[in-house]
């Protein structure tokens, strides 16, 4: 008989409830991540500017860092089956005045939108820990954690890359209808399932709890998030700036395909192993470390070729830090605020992305995709020095 440590991805979904409410929230973060790329692609269409583009898409982002967490509070108070249903009714109309034209109605769609979309990825992530702390399963939560990574790679694998073939093909309006239907039809089966939901918490239980997600540990967890964020904003614009730039629209969707590829794989051969030698600061700084080699040459190379390789060696460091991210946070914070800790990560990363969307778009315009290339690339060395300060590195 397997051992907790010996658990398989396949012994994980043999729990109880653990399937349907994983698969919705794979459903759901497709449609999550499809969403920025399909407003970069729709305000691109309507104005021809990418800084433009950059601006909107900030304005979403930023909006989904603040809003996030209060949506985590709400969650954390009043339970996933009460909360989930409205958010996601608001960011249904939000995406509708993001269809109505105009720039007033936009910049509020975008930010509406961008408010009340909720984090599947926090939700589903706080089911696994409820659903495994106490049970023989315990010990194999860093795995399920990793099928979350998964699942994230598998998400930016084909949303992006669909909603770009679309967006390619002439038709941005229908990327962004398809990334609402997806967030809301996952969303609201993830309601649904109410047996596998993190209980309520109590008041007794979440006074003071609040103050662990002050720990510099914690503190520390959010800055590296952030820091993810910056590279994901930036590749967001630089790619599809590269590939239109070279008139070669097409390329898109193939640039960030290889990318998330390589984190699927990565994530799936990290998972299947045991890395007890090894602290998850250390893996989480070495990680760090191989994403700014990586990411590096991007802002000097130009072959199609070349790029994908770059793009690639990063997407093999990103399930790392996202497993490691969740372990070291659900170590860190108290069980009442667990849904919070998950969002303000998830924030963080929205919000990196923002500031880098905004930063990008306008160094693409000025100096062409390699200037955006460099966002991403500082992004991933202040990751290396904020990873390297941690306890356990050494």
């Amino acid at each position: 008989m397997r051992t907790a440590n010996q658990r398989t991805y396949r012994d994980l979904f043999g729990v109880p409830g653990a399937a349907a409410f994983f698969l919705a929230g794979v459903v759901g973060r497709v449609g999550l991540a499809m969403t920025g790329v399909g407003i970069v692609w729709l305000v691109h269409a309507r104005t021809g500017s990418f800084g433009d583009a950059g601006m909107v898409t900030g304005c979403f982002a930023v909006a989904d860092a603040v809003g996030g967490p209060q949506v985590g509070r709400l969650v954390d108070r009043f339970g996933q089956s009460r909360v989930l249903p409205c958010a996601l009714t608001v960011h249904a109309g939000a995406v509708g005045m993001l269809f109505a034209g105009g720039n007033l109605l936009t910049v509020v769609g975008a930010t509406l939108a961008g408010a009340s979309l909720p984090q599947l990825s926090a939700l589903s992530a706080a089911r696994w820990s409820t659903l495994l702390r106490g049970t023989p399963y315990e010990s194999a939560l860093p795995r399920a954690f990793t099928l979350e990574a998964l699942a994230n790679g598998l998400s930016f694998l084909s949303g992006p890359a669909l909603v770009s073939a679309v967006g390619a093909a002439g038709h941005p309006r229908l990327g962004s209808l398809l990334a609402a239907v997806l967030v809301v039809g996952g969303g609201l089966a993830l309601a649904a399932q109410r047996r596998t939901a993190p209980p309520v918490a109590g008041h007794a239980e979440r006074r003071g709890a609040g103050r662990s997600l002050l720990r510099p540990a914690f503190v520390r967890l959010v800055a590296l998030n952030a820091g993810l964020g910056v590279f994901f904003g930036a590749m967001q614009v630089s790619v599809t700036a590269y590939a239109v730039g070279r008139g070669t629209p097409d390329v898109a969707p193939v640039l960030y395909a290889v990318s998330n590829c390589t984190n699927v794989i990565g994530g799936w051969v990290y998972g299947a192993r045991s890395w007890g030698g090894a602290s998850p600061e250390r893996q989480q700084m070495w990680a760090a470390v191989g994403m700014a080699l990586a990411c590096a040459p991007l802002t000097v190379v130009d072959g199609v070729s070349a790029v994908a390789v770059c793009l690639a060696l990063t997407g093999l460091a990103v399930p790392v830090l996202l497993v490691v991210f969740s372990v070291l946070a659900e170590n860190t914070v108290q069980r009442a605020v667990l849904t919070q800790a998950f969002t303000w990560l998830g924030s963080a990363s929205a919000a990196g992305s923002a500031g880098a969307a905004a930063l990008a778009g306008r160094a693409v315009d000025g100096a062409g995709p390699h200037a955006g290339f460099a966002v991403g690339a500082v992004a991933t060395l202040g990751m290396v020095v904020i990873a390297g300060r941690g306890p356990g590195v050494k």
